[in-house]
């Protein structure tokens, strides 16, 4: 038995107070900070809530007892179970939230939910009944406390446990230093439950259980840490690097990039084993080392050199142990290895690598060597251009050019159809052609942008010729495959055609063919979707990279456009030409138009026109123009004339 006075005598406000005062401060921050708004974060922020009920009702429950009447018998008893409550509900709540930050299969994650619920309504309810019947807590009309067996302790010690295992279960999926950092904080809090116990105290039990609240918002939500990989985003390598300099402190890089990762939409998953591998090289690759995630599938392992004198060596070591983890997962890479450039006042590493992946072939490594800057110095200024252009949302962009490139109707012997072909003006670096921002523009998602501004001003010039009276079919306009999985790509293409008041008839889209097995499937619904209201589909760049007979002939391609690849093996490679040959009869059996682009010479002309030709475009014909100027190359009709 316990008499009241020594109940009270055992505790001070102090603990509460602070964790209140805590859990205000961490309220305000993920409120003010940037916090990605994940499952995990609304745990923590069930954890927190949580946490601050156990507080507040600690302060009511102790301060009640102090002041005792025989009318706080009931709002004491209520106020004993919430705060129980409320710190079971903690406890379980981490459980649930171990199993989340390390991404368990979705059915551990439900059983460690349901584990975790029921021991927390085991705990409650035995609290909840021992109260009700007086066997674990009671006041007489004195104001005297019984007590019983104490649940809490019981709980807590099933509770912890179970964490413990939990912990223990997962700690191949965890990076090592959150795993010692959050164990650290963990035990930090049993020792100062542990030794105000035998010191008679209970003062510092609900602030306890805010150490491993605190670990969670700093290790996962402040920065964030990816909880399987350890690495952090984008802001904090920025910072890192922005610190290095000031302390002039130098620093070495290793980026790994891996484009199997790097999808439009929902990229696949990197499996528990390549995950593994790659937290091993982030373990123990360098020392002092950092990870950062820049990007899909793009990481960044950032090292002090005076920490690492044996830098090369490391390298070396770490090379090796990549190639023998190429050879057993088999995903496409790209390495770049460097320095920090301190002299420069150098800081955006990442659009610099990424400048560098352009001219990297993939399974490749490229170590800088300072030659670089020139080119990135071009790619920053066309990066800064697209963010601008796609920030403006102006269909009449002025630094969007518009080219075309006439084709010639062999049937008609006339031009009746043009390629539509982007330019970039830029005040900095005047005409940009495509190769040099088509990339950039796709890998930042600025491409759907450029489309529209294209497309909106080939239909404005389109209905400029038709009212002009010159007679032609159509202009194909260029699209990225990844713009078709985007949900509202059809409805942008139909707007800007209907807006400018020509028919869809007057618009071709060209495409090239996705590997993926879902582009596909969303890339036929679209196509399919536009090609009934008239839209002509080519398929662009045939004979280059990856082609799958059975996959073109189920989207509805109207033209089978050859690269000109095709057409310059077929002026010195027999064989080729014979392969070429037999694949344009192979179309035009099937009710395929074969279109040739890259045809040079007259040569050229001739041999196309022996492979089942219905379309010549290339230079012998004429250079990409202005789209003012391609009525050059259309016949005018004869007043009155259709």
């Amino acid at each position: 038995m316990l008499s009241r006075v020594t109940e009270v005598d055992a505790y001070s406000p102090i603990g509460d107070l602070v964790c209140i005062g805590f859990c205000w401060a961490m309220l305000i921050l993920v409120t003010c900070a940037y916090v990605r708004r994940t499952r995990s974060f609304s745990i923590f922020l069930g954890i927190l809530g949580s946490l601050m009920l156990a507080a507040y009702s600690s302060l009511i429950y102790r301060s009640m007892l102090d002041n005792w009447q025989m009318s706080y018998s009931i709002p004491i008893i209520i106020s004993r179970l919430v705060m129980h409550a409320a710190l079971f509900a903690v406890l379980s709540l981490f459980m649930i939230y171990i199993a989340e930050v390390t991404r368990l299969p979705a059915n551990k994650t439900r059983h460690t939910a349901v584990l975790a619920g029921s021991a927390f309504a085991i705990f409650v309810l035995y609290d909840l009944i021992g109260t009700i019947t007086g066997t674990i807590f009671r006041i007489d009309s004195n104001g005297q406390v019984y007590t019983g067996p104490s649940v809490f302790s019981f709980g807590y010690m099933a509770f912890l446990l179970l964490n413990v295992s939990m912990l223990f279960y997962v700690r191949k999926r965890i990076y090592k230093r959150l795993m010692v950092g959050f164990s650290l904080m963990v035990l930090l809090a049993v020792l100062i439950n542990l030794i105000q116990r035998l010191q008679g105290q209970s003062s510092f039990t609900v602030v306890s259980f805010a150490l491993p609240v605190m670990a969670m918002l700093y290790f996962m939500h402040a920065n964030p840490y990816d909880a399987q990989l350890g690495a952090i985003d984008r802001n904090a390598m920025d910072d890192y690097i922005r610190r290095a300099e000031q302390k002039h402190i130098p620093f070495g890089y290793m980026s790994l990039y891996m484009p199997g990762f790097d999808l439009e939409g929902v990229s696949p998953a990197m499996p528990d084993e390549l995950l593994s591998a790659m937290r091993k090289v982030s373990d123990n690759a360098f020392r002092s080392s950092t990870l950062f995630a820049v990007g899909k599938g793009h990481y960044i392992l950032v090292y002090p050199l005076q920490k690492n004198p044996d830098v090369q060596e490391r390298i070396r070591k770490t090379m090796d142990y990549f190639t023998e983890g190429y050879r057993r997962f088999q995903y496409d890479y790209k390495i770049v290895i460097g320095q920090s450039d301190e002299k420069n006042n150098f800081r955006d590493y990442v659009s610099f690598i990424r400048n560098i992946h352009f001219s990297m072939d993939t399974n490749s490594v490229h170590t800088v060597d300072g030659t670089e800057r020139d080119s990135y110095a071009e790619y920053a200024c066309i990066l800064r251009e697209l963010r601008d252009i796609d920030d403006r949302q102006n269909l009449n962009d002025p630094r969007v050019l518009v080219y075309c490139q006439p084709v010639l109707n062999l049937a008609m012997n006339q031009f009746d159809t043009a390629e539509a072909l982007m330019r970039l003006n830029l005040k900095e670096t005047g005409l940009v052609p495509p190769n040099k921002f088509i990339g950039i523009a796709e890998e930042n998602g600025f491409i759907h942008t450029l489309t529209e501004i294209i497309l909106h001003k080939t239909c404005e010039g389109i209905k400029k010729l038709i009212q002009e009276g010159y007679t032609f079919s159509r202009i194909s306009v260029n699209i990225a495959a990844q713009e078709l999985k985007d949900s509202s790509f059809c409805q942008d293409v139909t707007r800007i055609i209907t807006q400018s008041g020509i028919e869809c008839t007057r618009i071709a889209l060209e495409l090239t063919e996705s590997e993926n097995e879902s582009d596909f499937r969303i890339a036929q619904d679209r196509m399919y979707q536009l090609h009934k209201l008239g839209i002509q589909f080519y398929l662009d760049d045939f004979g280059t990279g990856y082609s799958n007979m059975e996959r073109i002939l189920q989207l509805p391609f109207d033209i089978i456009k050859f690269d000109r690849s095709m057409v310059t093996a077929c002026r010195t490679d027999p064989k080729s030409a014979v392969i070429v040959k037999r694949l344009a009869q192979l179309f035009d059996e099937l009710k395929y138009t074969v279109l040739y682009e890259g045809v040079e010479t007259d040569a050229d002309s001739k041999l196309c026109r022996e492979m089942s030709a219905s379309y010549l475009q290339g230079f012998k014909y004429s250079t990409p123009v202005p789209i003012e100027q391609i009525k050059d190359f259309f016949v005018k009709a004869e007043p009155g004339g259709g």
